[in-house]
Protein backbone atom coordinates (compact mmCIF):
# COMPACT_ATOMS: atom_id res chain seq x y z
CA UNK A 1 0.00 0.00 0.00
CA UNK A 2 2.95 2.33 0.54
CA UNK A 3 3.97 1.95 -3.11
CA UNK A 4 0.35 2.39 -4.24
CA UNK A 5 -0.13 5.62 -2.30
CA UNK A 6 3.23 6.97 -3.41
CA UNK A 7 2.10 6.40 -7.01
CA UNK A 8 -1.21 8.18 -6.30
CA UNK A 9 0.68 11.07 -4.71
CA UNK A 10 2.97 11.45 -7.74
CA UNK A 11 -0.05 11.26 -10.07
CA UNK A 12 -1.82 14.02 -8.14
CA UNK A 13 1.25 16.27 -8.33
CA UNK A 14 1.68 15.53 -12.06
CA UNK A 15 -1.94 16.46 -12.78
CA UNK A 16 -1.62 19.61 -10.70
CA UNK A 17 1.57 20.83 -12.35
CA UNK A 18 0.38 20.03 -15.88
CA UNK A 19 -3.18 21.36 -15.58
CA UNK A 20 -2.43 24.32 -13.34
CA UNK A 21 0.76 24.81 -15.30
CA UNK A 22 -1.13 25.96 -18.35
CA UNK A 23 -3.42 28.06 -16.14
CA UNK A 24 -0.40 29.86 -14.72
CA UNK A 25 1.15 30.16 -18.18
CA UNK A 26 -2.01 31.70 -19.59
CA UNK A 27 -2.07 34.15 -16.69
CA UNK A 28 1.55 35.13 -17.34
CA UNK A 29 0.74 35.67 -21.04
CA UNK A 30 -2.28 37.90 -20.37
CA UNK A 31 -0.68 40.90 -22.03
CA UNK A 32 -0.07 39.13 -25.30
CA UNK A 33 -3.67 40.22 -25.80
CA UNK A 34 -3.83 43.70 -27.26
CA UNK A 35 -6.77 45.43 -25.72
CA UNK A 36 -9.46 44.38 -23.30
CA UNK A 37 -11.32 42.26 -25.87
CA UNK A 38 -8.33 39.99 -26.56
CA UNK A 39 -7.41 39.74 -22.89
CA UNK A 40 -11.00 38.73 -22.17
CA UNK A 41 -10.69 35.92 -24.72
CA UNK A 42 -7.48 34.76 -23.00
CA UNK A 43 -9.21 34.63 -19.61
CA UNK A 44 -12.12 32.66 -21.07
CA UNK A 45 -9.80 29.87 -22.21
CA UNK A 46 -9.16 28.90 -18.56
CA UNK A 47 -12.40 30.20 -17.05
CA UNK A 48 -14.20 26.81 -16.93
CA UNK A 49 -11.13 24.88 -15.74
CA UNK A 50 -8.88 26.73 -13.31
CA UNK A 51 -10.79 26.07 -10.09
CA UNK A 52 -11.24 22.40 -11.01
CA UNK A 53 -7.51 22.12 -11.70
CA UNK A 54 -6.77 23.39 -8.20
CA UNK A 55 -8.53 20.32 -6.80
CA UNK A 56 -5.35 18.37 -7.57
CA UNK A 57 -3.37 20.57 -5.20
CA UNK A 58 -5.82 19.70 -2.45
CA UNK A 59 -5.56 16.03 -3.41
CA UNK A 60 -1.75 16.06 -3.53
CA UNK A 61 -1.36 17.81 -0.18
CA UNK A 62 -4.09 15.67 1.37
CA UNK A 63 -2.47 12.41 0.23
CA UNK A 64 0.92 13.59 1.50
CA UNK A 65 -0.61 14.44 4.88
CA UNK A 66 -2.60 11.22 5.21
CA UNK A 67 -0.24 8.65 3.68
CA UNK A 68 3.18 10.16 4.50
CA UNK A 69 2.71 12.35 7.61
CA UNK A 70 6.41 12.57 8.55
CA UNK A 71 7.29 13.77 5.03
CA UNK A 72 4.47 16.33 5.20
CA UNK A 73 5.62 17.55 8.62
CA UNK A 74 9.24 17.98 7.54
CA UNK A 75 8.34 19.86 4.36
CA UNK A 76 5.72 22.14 5.85
CA UNK A 77 7.75 23.02 8.92
CA UNK A 78 10.81 23.84 6.82
CA UNK A 79 9.08 25.61 3.92
CA UNK A 80 6.17 27.26 5.72
CA UNK A 81 6.94 30.77 4.42
CA UNK A 82 7.12 29.78 0.72
CA UNK A 83 3.94 27.72 1.18
CA UNK A 84 2.11 30.62 2.82
CA UNK A 85 3.27 32.88 -0.02
CA UNK A 86 1.94 30.37 -2.58
CA UNK A 87 -1.44 30.22 -0.83
CA UNK A 88 -1.70 34.02 -0.70
CA UNK A 89 -0.79 34.32 -4.38
CA UNK A 90 -3.35 31.63 -5.24
CA UNK A 91 -5.97 33.70 -3.40
CA UNK A 92 -4.95 36.82 -5.34
CA UNK A 93 -5.13 34.93 -8.63
CA UNK A 94 -8.55 33.50 -7.77
CA UNK A 95 -9.88 36.93 -6.84
CA UNK A 96 -8.51 38.43 -10.07
CA UNK A 97 -10.24 35.75 -12.15
CA UNK A 98 -13.53 35.85 -10.26
CA UNK A 99 -13.88 39.63 -9.90
CA UNK A 100 -12.52 40.65 -13.31
CA UNK A 101 -15.96 40.59 -14.89
CA UNK A 102 -17.84 42.15 -11.94
CA UNK A 103 -17.33 45.71 -13.20
CA UNK A 104 -17.48 47.23 -16.69
CA UNK A 105 -14.67 49.71 -16.06
CA UNK A 106 -11.61 49.13 -18.31
CA UNK A 107 -9.36 50.28 -15.44
CA UNK A 108 -10.92 47.67 -13.12
CA UNK A 109 -10.28 44.90 -15.63
CA UNK A 110 -6.75 46.10 -16.35
CA UNK A 111 -5.91 45.96 -12.63
CA UNK A 112 -7.37 42.45 -12.42
CA UNK A 113 -5.26 41.40 -15.42
CA UNK A 114 -2.10 42.80 -13.83
CA UNK A 115 -2.80 40.97 -10.57
CA UNK A 116 -3.49 37.75 -12.50
CA UNK A 117 -0.24 38.00 -14.45
CA UNK A 118 1.96 38.90 -11.46
CA UNK A 119 0.44 36.33 -9.10
CA UNK A 120 0.74 33.56 -11.72
CA UNK A 121 4.43 34.33 -12.26
CA UNK A 122 5.07 34.40 -8.50
CA UNK A 123 3.36 31.04 -7.96
CA UNK A 124 5.34 29.43 -10.79
CA UNK A 125 8.67 30.68 -9.45
CA UNK A 126 7.92 29.49 -5.92
CA UNK A 127 6.72 26.05 -7.00
CA UNK A 128 9.77 25.64 -9.20
CA UNK A 129 12.01 26.54 -6.27
CA UNK A 130 10.22 24.00 -4.06
CA UNK A 131 10.75 21.25 -6.65
CA UNK A 132 14.42 22.19 -6.84
CA UNK A 133 14.64 21.92 -3.05
CA UNK A 134 13.03 18.46 -3.17
CA UNK A 135 15.81 17.30 -5.48
CA UNK A 136 18.59 18.92 -3.46
CA UNK A 137 17.26 17.98 -0.02
CA UNK A 138 16.96 19.73 3.34
CA UNK A 139 19.06 19.85 6.52
CA UNK A 140 17.24 16.98 8.24
CA UNK A 141 18.49 15.95 11.65
CA UNK A 142 18.39 12.44 13.17
CA UNK A 143 14.89 13.10 14.53
CA UNK A 144 13.50 13.79 11.03
CA UNK A 145 13.13 17.52 11.70
CA UNK A 146 14.83 20.31 9.75
CA UNK A 147 17.56 22.03 11.73
CA UNK A 148 17.86 25.78 12.13
CA UNK A 149 15.67 28.56 13.47
CA UNK A 150 14.10 31.83 12.46
CA UNK A 151 13.62 33.12 8.92
CA UNK A 152 16.82 31.47 7.72
CA UNK A 153 15.31 28.03 8.35
CA UNK A 154 12.46 28.66 5.91
CA UNK A 155 13.99 31.13 3.46
CA UNK A 156 17.51 29.67 3.33
CA UNK A 157 16.57 26.75 1.03
CA UNK A 158 15.12 29.24 -1.50
CA UNK A 159 18.56 30.84 -1.93
CA UNK A 160 20.30 27.66 -3.11
CA UNK A 161 21.36 27.06 -6.75
CA UNK A 162 18.94 24.10 -6.97
CA UNK A 163 16.00 26.33 -6.02
CA UNK A 164 17.05 28.98 -8.54
CA UNK A 165 17.42 26.44 -11.34
CA UNK A 166 14.05 24.92 -10.46
CA UNK A 167 12.38 28.34 -10.54
CA UNK A 168 13.80 29.14 -13.99
CA UNK A 169 12.85 25.72 -15.36
CA UNK A 170 9.31 26.11 -14.01
CA UNK A 171 9.01 29.55 -15.62
CA UNK A 172 10.03 28.12 -18.99
CA UNK A 173 7.65 25.18 -18.65
CA UNK A 174 4.70 27.38 -17.65
CA UNK A 175 5.24 29.79 -20.55
CA UNK A 176 5.40 26.86 -22.97
CA UNK A 177 2.32 25.20 -21.49
CA UNK A 178 0.39 28.49 -21.53
CA UNK A 179 1.41 29.39 -25.08
CA UNK A 180 0.60 25.97 -26.54
CA UNK A 181 -2.71 25.88 -24.65
CA UNK A 182 -3.67 29.34 -25.92
CA UNK A 183 -2.77 28.34 -29.47
CA UNK A 184 -4.92 25.22 -29.06
CA UNK A 185 -7.92 27.02 -27.55
CA UNK A 186 -8.19 30.30 -29.51
CA UNK A 187 -8.59 31.67 -33.01
CA UNK A 188 -7.40 34.93 -34.52
CA UNK A 189 -4.55 37.17 -33.37
CA UNK A 190 -4.11 35.59 -29.92
CA UNK A 191 -3.64 32.19 -31.54
CA UNK A 192 -0.99 33.55 -33.90
CA UNK A 193 0.94 35.29 -31.15
CA UNK A 194 0.73 32.28 -28.83
CA UNK A 195 2.05 30.07 -31.61
CA UNK A 196 5.00 32.43 -32.14
CA UNK A 197 5.75 32.48 -28.40
CA UNK A 198 5.64 28.68 -28.27
CA UNK A 199 7.95 28.45 -31.27
CA UNK A 200 10.57 30.86 -29.90
CA UNK A 201 10.36 29.59 -26.32
CA UNK A 202 10.63 26.01 -27.54
CA UNK A 203 13.80 26.80 -29.48
CA UNK A 204 15.38 28.68 -26.57
CA UNK A 205 14.33 26.05 -24.05
CA UNK A 206 15.63 23.18 -26.17
CA UNK A 207 19.05 24.83 -26.52
CA UNK A 208 19.23 25.61 -22.78
CA UNK A 209 18.23 22.07 -21.80
CA UNK A 210 20.61 20.55 -24.33
CA UNK A 211 23.55 22.52 -22.94
CA UNK A 212 22.50 21.60 -19.39
CA UNK A 213 22.26 17.93 -20.31
CA UNK A 214 25.64 17.89 -22.03
CA UNK A 215 27.31 19.80 -19.19
CA UNK A 216 25.88 17.64 -16.41
CA UNK A 217 25.43 14.33 -18.21
CA UNK A 218 21.78 14.38 -17.18
CA UNK A 219 19.77 12.22 -19.57
CA UNK A 220 16.49 13.70 -18.31
CA UNK A 221 17.60 17.16 -19.46
CA UNK A 222 18.44 15.73 -22.89
CA UNK A 223 15.05 14.02 -23.15
CA UNK A 224 13.30 17.22 -22.05
CA UNK A 225 15.29 19.17 -24.67
CA UNK A 226 14.03 16.80 -27.39
CA UNK A 227 10.41 17.13 -26.23
CA UNK A 228 10.62 20.92 -25.99
CA UNK A 229 12.16 21.08 -29.47
CA UNK A 230 9.30 18.94 -30.81
CA UNK A 231 6.79 21.27 -29.12
CA UNK A 232 8.33 24.33 -30.81
CA UNK A 233 8.51 22.53 -34.16
CA UNK A 234 4.88 21.43 -34.00
CA UNK A 235 3.81 24.96 -33.02
CA UNK A 236 5.60 26.26 -36.13
CA UNK A 237 3.56 23.78 -38.21
CA UNK A 238 0.29 24.87 -36.52
CA UNK A 239 -0.14 21.46 -34.87
CA UNK A 240 -1.18 22.86 -31.53
CA UNK A 241 -2.46 19.60 -30.06
CA UNK A 242 0.80 17.77 -30.64
CA UNK A 243 2.76 20.76 -29.38
CA UNK A 244 0.79 20.95 -26.13
CA UNK A 245 1.06 17.17 -25.65
CA UNK A 246 4.87 17.27 -26.04
CA UNK A 247 5.20 19.96 -23.35
CA UNK A 248 2.78 18.08 -21.06
CA UNK A 249 4.87 14.90 -21.43
CA UNK A 250 8.06 16.86 -20.67
CA UNK A 251 6.51 18.32 -17.50
CA UNK A 252 5.15 14.92 -16.47
CA UNK A 253 8.54 13.28 -16.94
CA UNK A 254 10.27 16.01 -14.94
CA UNK A 255 7.82 15.86 -12.02
CA UNK A 256 8.08 12.06 -11.84
CA UNK A 257 11.88 12.35 -11.91
CA UNK A 258 11.84 14.90 -9.05
CA UNK A 259 9.91 12.51 -6.81
CA UNK A 260 11.91 9.40 -7.75
CA UNK A 261 15.43 10.79 -8.28
CA UNK A 262 16.67 9.38 -4.96
CA UNK A 263 14.91 6.03 -5.25
CA UNK A 264 13.16 5.07 -2.03
CA UNK A 265 14.29 8.30 -0.34
CA UNK A 266 11.53 10.94 -0.44
CA UNK A 267 13.48 13.71 1.32
CA UNK A 268 17.26 13.64 1.33
CA UNK A 269 19.18 14.94 4.33
CA UNK A 270 22.01 17.27 3.34
CA UNK A 271 23.66 16.66 6.73
CA UNK A 272 23.85 12.87 6.74
CA UNK A 273 22.32 10.45 4.18
CA UNK A 274 21.42 8.10 7.03
CA UNK A 275 18.98 10.74 8.35
CA UNK A 276 17.03 10.93 5.09
CA UNK A 277 13.31 10.13 5.03
CA UNK A 278 12.31 7.06 3.03
CA UNK A 279 8.86 6.04 1.84
CA UNK A 280 8.67 3.39 4.55
CA UNK A 281 9.88 5.57 7.41
CA UNK A 282 7.64 8.49 6.40
CA UNK A 283 4.49 6.43 5.76
CA UNK A 284 1.46 6.18 8.00
CA UNK A 285 0.57 2.93 9.74
CA UNK A 286 -1.21 0.03 7.98
CA UNK A 287 -4.60 0.86 9.54
CA UNK A 288 -4.50 4.46 8.30
CA UNK A 289 -3.41 3.38 4.82
CA UNK A 290 -6.25 0.87 4.58
CA UNK A 291 -8.76 3.53 5.63
CA UNK A 292 -7.64 6.12 3.07
CA UNK A 293 -7.51 3.42 0.38
CA UNK A 294 -11.26 2.94 0.72
CA UNK A 295 -11.80 6.70 0.45
CA UNK A 296 -9.45 6.99 -2.52
CA UNK A 297 -11.16 4.19 -4.47
CA UNK A 298 -14.53 5.90 -3.98
CA UNK A 299 -13.50 9.51 -4.69
CA UNK A 300 -10.62 9.67 -7.18
CA UNK A 301 -12.32 7.98 -10.19
CA UNK A 302 -15.28 10.36 -9.88
CA UNK A 303 -13.00 13.40 -9.85
CA UNK A 304 -11.15 12.15 -12.94
CA UNK A 305 -14.37 11.44 -14.85
CA UNK A 306 -15.94 14.78 -13.95
CA UNK A 307 -12.86 16.71 -15.01
CA UNK A 308 -12.56 14.82 -18.30
CA UNK A 309 -16.24 15.56 -18.98
CA UNK A 310 -15.77 19.30 -18.30
CA UNK A 311 -12.87 19.47 -20.78
CA UNK A 312 -15.01 17.73 -23.38
CA UNK A 313 -17.94 20.13 -22.88
CA UNK A 314 -15.73 23.24 -23.23
CA UNK A 315 -13.58 21.88 -26.06
CA UNK A 316 -14.37 24.50 -28.73
CA UNK A 317 -12.00 27.33 -29.58
CA UNK A 318 -12.61 30.89 -28.37
CA UNK A 319 -12.51 33.72 -30.92
CA UNK A 320 -10.04 36.46 -30.06
CA UNK A 321 -10.89 38.47 -33.17
CA UNK A 322 -13.97 40.66 -33.15
CA UNK A 323 -16.89 38.79 -34.74
CA UNK A 324 -19.61 41.01 -36.24
CA UNK A 325 -23.04 40.42 -34.68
Amino acid sequence: MITFWFAVLVLAWVLYFVLEGFDFGVGMLMFTGRGEHERGAIVRTVGPFWDGNEVWLVAAVGVTFAAFPDWYAALMSALYLPMVAILLLLAVRGAALEFRGKHDSPVWRLRADILLSVSSAGIVLLWGAVLGILVDGLALGPDGEVTGAGLGRSLGPLLTPAAGLGALAALLAAVLLGATFLALRTTGPVRRRARDIARHTGTFGAVALLLTGIGTGNRLALAAAALVFVAGLQARRSREGTSFAAVAVAVTTTVVAVFTVHGDVVLRSTLDPAWSLTRTSAAAGPEALRLITVAGILILPGVLLYQAWSYWVFRRRIASERVPS
